[in-house]
C-alpha cells in the first residue's frame, strides 16, 4: 500500500510543477563557500585586532596571497543563480502545453506528446517529459526535482534536516492542493501501524482523499475499495506476512528473469540459495 501511495504522491508532484516553479529561494554553498566563508572571518577578525598580514599568515598557515585576497574580500555573495537552459525542440508549444496543464494539471504526457506531433514537434517523448518535469512549460526553473519533492513529501519529518523541512515547507504552500497532499501522506502513514479502530479512520481518509482535486490519489482510493476487505486486515491486525510475501516476490522476480532461458533445476538452485 505505501509503495503505491509512493507512485501516486510522485505523479501528483510531476502534476503540480509549474506550482514548484513558483518556489525559487537561494540556493545553498556548498563546502567550498563554508571554507572560504570561514576563512575570510578569521583574517578579518586578526586585522580588526591589529595583527598584521604576515602574522596572520602564521597563524592560519595560509599563503600571504590568500591572506590579502581574504582581507580585500567584503562580504561573500550567498545568492545562487539558476543555470540557464538550451533551447530545445519543445520551446515552440510552451504556450500550448502551458494552457492545456493549466486547464488540466492530471492531462497525461502522451496525450500532450500526440497534441505537439500533430503540431509539428518531431522530439522525443523523453526530452518533453524532462521539459515538464523541470517546470519550464510554466516558464521558470522548480526549486527542486520531482523526485526530490516527492521524497522530502513521504519522509518521517522527524528524519528530515533543517533545511529540508524548510524546503518541504515552501514546496507544500506553492499550491492548496501540495498542502492537501502532505497532510493525506501523514494521515495515510499513521494507518500503516495496525491497530484498533484503523479501519473506521480509514474510511474517514479515502473520503477526504476523494474530496479534493487529486485524480492519481483519487485512483488509489478505487483500488483500496476493491481490496477493502484485505485493506483493513492490514491496518487493524497486528500480524502480518511480509516475509512470506517477500519470498513470494523474489520468485516471481527469478521466474521472470530465467523466463525461457533456464530449467527448472537452476531455478529450483536459486530459490534456494540464503
Amino acid at each position: 500500500m505505501w509503495r503505491n501511495l509512493c507512485d501516486k504522491v510522485l505523479l501528483e508532484v510531476r502534476a503540480h510543477a509549474g506550482c514548484r516553479a513558483t518556489v525559487n529561494p537561494p540556493r545553498p554553498g556548498g563546502v567550498h563557500e563554508q571554507t572560504v566563508r570561514e576563512r575570510r572571518d578569521k583574517v578579518h577578525e586578526l586585522l580588526d585586532q591589529g595583527v598584521g598580514l604576515l602574522d596572520c599568515t602564521r597563524r592560519l598557515g595560509v599563503a600571504l596571497d590568500t591572506v590579502k585576497r581574504y582581507a580585500r574580500m567584503p562580504e561573500p555573495h550567498t545568492t545562487r543563480i539558476a543555470p540557464s537552459y538550451r533551447p530545445t525542440l519543445v520551446d515552440p508549444y510552451r504556450e500550448h502545453l502551458r494552457a492545456r496543464r493549466a486547464a488540466d494539471p492530471a492531462i497525461p504526457v502522451t496525450r500532450l506528446l500526440a497534441e505537439i506531433r500533430d503540431l509539428g514537434y518531431t522530439g522525443s517523448a523523453n526530452l518533453l517529459v524532462r521539459y515538464l518535469d523541470q517546470g519550464r512549460a510554466e516558464g521558470e526553473r522548480p526549486v527542486t526535482t520531482t523526485r526530490h519533492a516527492s521524497c522530502l513529501l513521504l519522509a518521517k519529518p522527524e528524519n528530515l534536516r533543517p533545511k529540508d523541512t524548510e524546503l518541504l515547507e515552501k514546496i507544500t504552500a506553492a499550491c492548496p492542493e501540495m498542502t492537501t497532499l502532505a497532510s493525506l501522506v501523514r494521515g495515510f502513514a499513521v494507518l500503516l501501524k495496525p491497530a484498533a479502530g484503523n479501519d473506521a479512520k480509514l474510511t474517514e481518509w479515502i473520503a477526504e482523499a476523494r474530496a479534493v482535486d487529486l485524480p492519481y490519489l483519487r485512483g488509489l482510493t478505487n483500488g483500496l475499495g476493491i481490496d477493502r476487505s484485505a485493506v483493513d486486515a492490514a491496518v487493524t491486525l497486528p500480524c502480518h506476512n511480509g516475509r512470506t510475501e517477500g519470498v513470494n516476490t523474489r520468485t516471481k522476480r527469478i521466474m521472470r528473469q530465467m523466463h525461457g532461458r533456464a530449467g527448472f533445476d537452476l531455478l529450483r538452485h536459486r530459490i534456494l540459495l540464503p
